[in-house]
């Protein structure tokens, strides 16, 4: 029996692997915690639903603190997006997922004095008939922003590993190279060595003599 086409379904940090269907699986990744001055940073927020959770109706609230300050509301998902005055005015965007797991946001052109504490507040509102109980979570951020980006620890040694390689290679078709200079010497040699002794046989003989011939 032929097998099931393998569907693939990525929504954010969401990763959906069935085969036959897609049924959505939820990854709780954690958010970088280090920003590049004048660049765009993500805030991710991911909060996986249960499957009681399905039918709930979400309210997301982003929150930050500055160093010895206090928390402040800087963005709102309640059925429609709200952004609240502040210092991130007019330089936030939803970056949150339709099913309502990813409730990120985006800071656009970050300044050094965007470091701080974010928090992330998901309330889910449970829509029975008899009551509505109500489910919370927070992921907390600490975002640090720095001038230049620094270059990546992977990246460097992944570069290590390159020209280690590239070294290895090279020596490598230099040893093949001189191994297959002097073994074509040696056969030149001894073909060489074979038309002089060949050469050297007097004439009447040389009918009855066959030169070697090295395969």
């Amino acid at each position: 029996m032929a097998a099931l086409p393998r569907l693939v379904c990525a929504s954010s940090a969401v990763l959906v692997v069935w085969a036959g269907f897609c049924s959505a699986v939820c990854v709780e990744v954690p958010s970088e915690t280090e920003a590049v001055q004048g660049k765009d940073m993500k805030l991710l927020c991911i909060s996986c639903m249960k499957r009681e959770e399905v039918t709930a109706s979400t309210v997301v609230e982003w929150f930050y603190r500055p160093e010895g300050g206090k928390d402040e509301p800087i963005y709102e998902y309640r059925k429609t997006n709200h952004e609240f005055p502040s210092r991130f005015s007019g330089r936030l965007q939803w970056n949150g997922s339709k099913d309502m797991q990813d409730v990120s946001i985006t800071v656009v052109n970050v300044t050094l004095n965007d470091s701080g504490i974010y928090t992330c507040n998901i309330t889910r509102e449970f829509e029975f008939e008899i009551h509505r109980p109500l489910f919370t979570s927070s992921r907390l951020i600490h975002l640090t922003v720095v001038e230049e980006a620094g270059e990546d620890f992977t990246s460097v040694i992944s570069e290590i590993m390159m020209y280690i390689l590239l070294v290895f290679l090279t020596l490598w078709l230099l040893i093949e190279m001189v191994y297959c200079y002097r073994k074509v010497s040696k056969a030149e040699e001894a073909a060489q060595e074979n038309a002089t002794d060949y050469l050297a046989i007097p004439s009447e003989n040389k009918e009855n003599c066959a030169v070697p011939v090295e395969e």
